[in-house]
């Protein structure tokens, strides 16, 4: 299931493509709104793309692990994790193309 794996470069290539905007121009874009998000996560606010997803931060108690190689209980410490939501929309959308796909083959 391991495919390619899109990159902000891509991103950028893309926008450049579809809407005739410089190469430039399309990567100040993609890395505005990619820090607008990164931005917003930080501020521990919830960021919705509608008809994509949410994205949320997620905040972990400290807890008790195990070093797998010596099997030592070790505390993880307090962290905030960053969670993602797909969309109905997306996961339906992904679901169509799979079918296609195996339909295809």
């Amino acid at each position: 299931m391991a495919g390619k794996t899109t990159t902000r470069a891509d991103l950028t290539e893309a926008v450049y493509r579809e809407h005739g905007v410089s190469r430039v121009e399309s990567s100040v874009f993609v890395e505005r709104i990619l820090d607008e998000v990164a931005s917003a996560l930080e501020r521990g606010e919830t960021v919705k793309v509608s008809s994509f997803g949410t994205f949320s931060v997620r905040s972990k108690r400290e807890r008790m692990g195990r070093n797998p190689k010596t099997g030592e209980e070790v505390p993880i410490t307090p962290r905030r994790v960053i969670t993602f939501r797909a969309s109905h929309v997306l996961k339906e959308q992904i679901n169509a193309a799979h079918r296609r796909k195996d339909a295809a083959e």
